[in-house]
């Protein structure tokens, strides 16, 4: 019996251990940290033996395979041993791939790829095609196979699920963009990031389809030095295309091999020129699994974002507290403080993954009226916006942060959270972080009440 060594007990690593113990693989859990009760209970009942607190070499190097957990780098010792002695590691995506028929959208990028995968996944559900959602977003594609398949699935890849990719094959790949992010997983090497995005297409041939920008640096960069076999399709906000999708007055039109859709730009409910280039691309995905217009028109007009995704919380005084935790990265708090016309207070901090705020300088010099630092360490962003913003301050209680935003706070000004960082010297992840956002501001009390 075929061994397996599942790293990790989280969402991912449970959907593995459970697919391949359906499969009748003699399967190991192994997880560094604490496996949470709900998870220990799961597995006693299927008699997966696991462990916590530790990775015990014994164990975990007599394995025929080893599926690792997004979230654990290729430098921790223990990976770095199985490496040396030729066990293969692998993605929770990779092996569930293997026991799935249905054709794959995979998205990935630095941005946009979450509100993307939904969205797309939420048009072709809605036409009534048999799809499912898995990935980097909601519940692990292994796990969901337990129950069984459907004839397309639409997966959400970050780059550390695709650096464990070997023969993961998309019909369609989306790739929103990419910006430097993640660099510290990296060597701090763009081209490093800029390989492990494109290997999204390495296993694709002339009959699948891919989806780009058209004005994403990075992408149009890596593209210099790599073939890519699938058709391409590109999407744009300023340029007609022949194949792919762009705005046309107050329309986007997607034309993708002979087939044409046009939908009306004020029926769609996310906002944003990102938000357009992410409808672009879902729309364009749908499209080509069949979604006709009529059913695309339908789609977008009922769609409901992500939660922690420029997700308005309540306006208490005149003031709106949103919440975009999500925005983990330099790029994607560009978006969100673009988006807003009003005076900002910004709160913004966390984990540095080698951000160069530069890039934010225009727009934090025009909007931002107060920089609130959530985090450990804030003297990288106190530098960065030191001279532009006059009022900043610091703290590493969230509450504290959000009765600030009140304070400082006139009717007509927005109380943002966009990190631009990762949450993890606070917070369990973003999403507690803009949990936590969240019941701090439906604490508030209007201050006209005596």
């Amino acid at each position: 019996m075929k061994k397996i060594v599942v790293l990790g007990a989280g969402e991912s690593g449970l959907g593995a251990a459970m697919l391949a113990r359906q499969k009748g693989y003699a399967v190991f859990v192994s997880d560094a940290g604490q496996i949470s009760e709900a998870r220990k209970v799961e597995m006693q009942s299927l008699e997966i033996p696991f462990e916590e607190g530790t990775h015990s070499e014994e164990q975990i190097l007599n394995a025929e395979l080893i599926i690792k957990s997004p979230g654990i780098p290729a430098k921790v010792a223990i990976v770095q041993k199985a490496i040396k002695a030729r066990i293969p590691v692998i993605d929770e995506l990779e092996f569930a791939f293997g026991y799935s028929k249905g054709k794959v959208i995979a998205i990935t990028g630095t941005n946009g790829k979450t509100t993307t995968t939904l969205l797309t996944y939420h048009l072709m559900k809605e036409a009534g095609l048999d799809v499912g959602l898995a990935g980097n977003v909601g519940k692990s594609w292994a796990g969901q196979l337990l129950d069984g398949d459907h004839e397309w699935w639409v997966i959400e890849c970050s780059s550390f699920q695709m650096d464990g990719f070997e023969n993961f094959r998309p019909a369609i790949a989306i790739l929103t963009n990419i910006t430097p992010d993640h660099l510290d997983r990296y060597d701090y090497q763009i081209d490093k990031y800029i390989d492990s995005k494109f290997s999204i297409f390495k296993n694709m041939n002339v009959t699948d389809q891919a989806i780009l920008c058209d004005q994403d640096f990075l992408t149009l960069e890596g593209l210099k030095y790599r073939d890519i076999l699938p058709a391409l399709n590109w999407i744009s906000l300023e340029n007609e295309q022949k194949s792919g999708g762009f705005i046309n007055g107050n329309s986007l039109e997607i034309t993708i091999a002979e087939q044409s859709v046009s939908i009306p730009l004020a029926i769609l409910p996310i906002k944003g020129k990102h938000n357009i280039l992410n409808a672009l691309c879902a729309g364009s995905a749908a499209l080509i699994a069949g979604v006709d217009e009529q059913a695309m028109i339908a789609g977008m007009q009922t769609f409901k974002n992500a939660p922690h995704r420029m997700e308005q919380i309540r306006e208490v005084d005149g003031v709106k507290f949103i919440n975009d935790s999500k925005g983990t990265n330099v790029e994607a708090t560009s978006y969100a403080l673009a988006s807003y016309e009003n005076p900002l207070i910004w709160i913004a901090g966390g984990v540095d993954k080698g951000n160069n705020y530069s890039v934010l300088m225009p727009l934090v010099s025009q909007k931002v009226k107060s920089l609130i630092c959530l985090g450990k360490d804030n003297e990288k962003l106190k530098m960065a916006f030191g001279a532009v913003v006059s009022d900043i301050r610091e703290t590493q209680d969230i509450s504290e942060a959000v009765k600030w935003g009140q304070m400082l706070g006139e009717a007509g000004d927005i109380v943002l959270l966009s990190p631009a960082c990762a949450s993890f010297d606070l917070f369990k992840n973003y999403e507690d972080r803009g949990t936590q956002f969240r019941e701090a501001v439906e604490n508030l009390k209007s201050k006209t009440i005596a």
